[in-house]
């Protein structure tokens, strides 16, 4: 299984994408996934830059996964429409440039914290009317627009999602398994993970810690191998199924905090069952006796790149013991 890096860890050092390319040739990644790029970057992209970055990509072997593309059509933050179509068809003809097949799709809502923000399921239809409008698009530029498990959807709700698109697996519209962000939407990650996989095309493989605080509950990121996901699990699961998903180590800083005492926010997960809740609360105490400790998002600079290093190795050493077994 190929082991590589996705952008967002090594933000702070402000590379370029050919500086990335290059950090991972250095460290020994197999590719990078791109989360997506800052303005400075996105305004010199053009056909040659491409062709450039693919070549070097090729001449090192490395794996290439773009990023930049969004699925919920609606400002995050004023909750207005906005067509997503134009913007995703320009990440996608990148994509097909470089010879990537995943495109990373985040709208990077936090809508469950946010009393204002429209209701889930009216956030699904406008999801699913938007995503129809662009399958066909996609499957002209063989690309896959691969939406992260981030702070949006839970598994159960994508699932719900590719109903109401007519989708099917490996086609055009797939997840990135994020197999931290699983435990702020309130899932288990090997349950997640096993709801969830016949849809995955690329992966954030990062480690993390759930802690009670007070009524309420915080998730965190740890270096791969320190926290509570039973990375080794999640990553037998994608092995076995056969497909060439690449694992590509995420990781940051930061604390969040989820509200779970009070019971608006409880109520935006309605699928969370009393067994699954029981997992979550074990797995609270699991990383209270192993010492999870967050590390705080304004150090995240200066550790990043000797912590996106460690976590390579570790994760090589999972997917080893995997590959063994």
């Amino acid at each position: 299984m190929a082991v590589g890096i996705d952008q967002y860890g090594l933000g702070p050092l402000g590379l370029s994408p050919q500086a990335l390319l290059r950090w991972a040739i250095d460290h020994g990644a197999d590719g990078v996934q791109f989360s997506g790029l800052e303005p400075e970057w996105r305004a010199r992209i053009d056909a040659a830059y491409l062709d450039d970055l693919r070549a070097l990509a090729e001449g090192a072997r490395l794996y290439l996964e773009w990023g930049g593309a969004g699925h919920i059509p609606r400002d995050m933050t004023t909750w207005a429409h906005r067509d997503l179509f134009d913007e995703n068809r320009t990440v996608a003809v990148e994509a097909a440039r470089l010879g990537a097949r995943v495109v990373r799709s985040c709208s990077g809502g936090l809508m469950r914290w946010d009393a204002a923000a429209p209701q889930t399921e009216i956030l699904l239809r406008d999801t699913a009317r938007a995503l129809r409008a662009q399958r066909e698009m996609l499957r002209d530029h063989g690309v896959v627009l691969a939406i992260e498990l981030h702070f949006e959807f839970t598994t159960h709700e994508l699932l719900r999602l590719f109903e109401m698109c007519e989708a099917e697996p490996d086609d055009w519209v797939g997840v990135v398994l994020d197999t931290m962000n699983v435990l702020t939407m309130l899932e288990d990650p090997l349950r997640a993970t096993d709801r969830i996989l016949p849809w995955v095309v690329a992966t954030h493989v990062k480690d993390g810690g759930l802690r009670v605080a007070g009524d309420d509950l915080e998730t965190f990121p740890t270096a791969v191998g320190e926290g509570v996901v039973d990375l080794p699990a999640v990553v037998g699961r994608v092995a076995a199924s056969g497909r060439a998903i690449h694992l590509s180590v995420e990781d940051h800083g930061g604390v969040l905090r989820l509200p779970v005492g009070e019971p608006r926010f409880l109520a935006e997960f309605p699928d969370l069952t009393a067994d699954e809740r029981a997992a979550l609360e074990m797995v609270a105490r699991q990383a209270e006796r192993a010492g999870c400790v967050a590390t705080d998002r304004d150090r995240w600079p200066e550790v990043c790149e000797a912590r996106m290093i460690r976590d390579l190795a570790a994760l090589r050493a999972i997917v080893a013991g995997v590959e063994a077994a």
